[in-house]
């Protein structure tokens, strides 16, 4: 083991039984009650930030622990493990997507302005892409920005927008070139206070209860030049830019959750009895689990292959979709296999099997569907 690997391993260690106390403490006796609520406390995020477990791998200078990537992606695998996909999928857009999009691409008055909030949890933020009419089709954005002086002024609306109700920070994008489709995209920070900022109805889901999704409205609503993120033109390549990572934290999350998924499975199967045993000496049920864990344990090795691949800066937007396809996909059918083995006591909320089994199902349809995620493997092999 190279001495990297080593630091690596005992930071990892160290974090994961910080966050793992945090979780028992702070989430644990409360989760159900948010799920029943289908939302979480604005001041969870203030909670976590103050505990270091927001963007924890941005530089110390805005506040954060400079901790490694493997950190940040191991707290998001440990939200997902322990079955809080709704608060996974907030972390995911807040940590490993907003904060990233700003570290890279942003001016040192915006990394300066937003990071240090993020990190301690001040400003919650979250990426605007879908509206009603587009969704993969990222060309087809018909929410604008029109250049006025020093301003531009942003008119549309966005669907689906995770940690839309309660982010006080989005990144919106819109087009200032209508006529150049998707290279007259660009990006903006917009804080949420804004004049002619307003939230729709929290939109309410099967599942991942605990991750508000909103559609979001811009009328008339002016923000500074400086809002913009990056160069005017560039948001369609900035997206392709960063989406990996995004895709990755989503095969973080799928690695997490199968993994819990069959934790409360073989606890479970060695309780139950039928027939004068407990199911799990039926060879179906072990047959079963020995196929799910297989499943998980290749994922989870190709997971960790482009894991070190990005923080080279090598992993390609072809390896992300595969990625993501394969786990996302992974975790759908574990977690179905897995809630089979409940009988007819994994179809009820009692039982936690119910919870993975209807927050896996959004797993292959953000960040890119799986059908998406497929062309854009095929393009890589075959071109358009």
């Amino acid at each position: 083991m190279s001495v990297d690997q080593a630091a690596i391993n005992e930071e990892l260690e160290m974090f994961r039984d910080m966050v793992l106390r945090f979780l028992e403490q702070e989430v644990a006796p409360n989760y159900e009650q948010w799920e029943e609520q289908h939302a979480v406390p604005r001041e969870l995020w203030n909670t976590f930030g103050a505990a270091g477990m927001l963007c924890v791998d941005m530089p110390e200078e805005f506040g954060s622990a400079g901790a490694s990537l493997d950190v940040q992606m191991m707290v998001l695998q440990e939200m997902s493990r322990l079955g809080y996909g709704g608060i996974a999928s907030g972390y995911n857009i807040h940590s490993n997507i907003v904060a990233p999009y700003i570290y890279h691409i942003g001016a040192d008055e915006q990394k300066q302005k937003w990071l240090p909030k993020m990190i301690t949890g001040e400003a919650l933020g979250a990426i605007a892409m879908t509206e009603p009419g587009a969704g993969s089709d990222l060309a087809a954005l018909r929410t604008t920005a029109e250049k006025d002086g020093d301003e531009y002024v942003l008119n549309g609306s966005k669907v689906f927008i995770t940690n839309g109700i309660l982010a006080d920070l989005v990144i919106v994008a819109a087009k200032t070139d209508p006529s150049k489709g998707a290279k007259g995209i660009s990006l903006f920070l917009v804080d949420t206070t804004t004049p002619g900022f307003s939230r729709g109805q929290k939109i309410e889901k099967i599942g991942q209860h605990t991750s508000d999704t909103a559609e979001l409205f811009f009328e008339n609503m002016r923000v500074p030049a400086d809002s913009i993120l990056g160069e005017e033109g560039m948001g369609f390549v900035y997206l392709m830019q960063e989406l990996p990572r995004e895709r990755l934290g989503c095969a973080v999350q799928a690695i997490g959750a199968a993994e819990g998924a069959i934790e409360i499975t073989v606890d479970y199967v060695q309780e139950r009895k039928a027939f004068g045993q407990s199911i799990g000496q039926f060879q179906n049920t072990r047959f079963k689990l020995a196929e799910q864990k297989s499943e998980l344990e290749i994922n989870r090795a190709y997971v960790e292959k482009l894991m070190a691949k990005y923080k080279q800066g090598e992993m390609t937007t072809e390896e992300a979709a595969i990625v993501k396809l394969m786990t996302t996909e992974m975790q759908c059918k574990v977690v179905n296999e897995c809630l089979q083995l409940f009988g007819g006591y994994g179809y009820t909320t009692e039982y936690p099997i119910s919870r993975y089994y209807t927050d896996a199902r959004i797993q292959t349809i953000y960040a890119g569907t799986s059908e998406i995620m497929k062309e854009v493997i095929s393009r890589g092999m075959l071109g358009r």
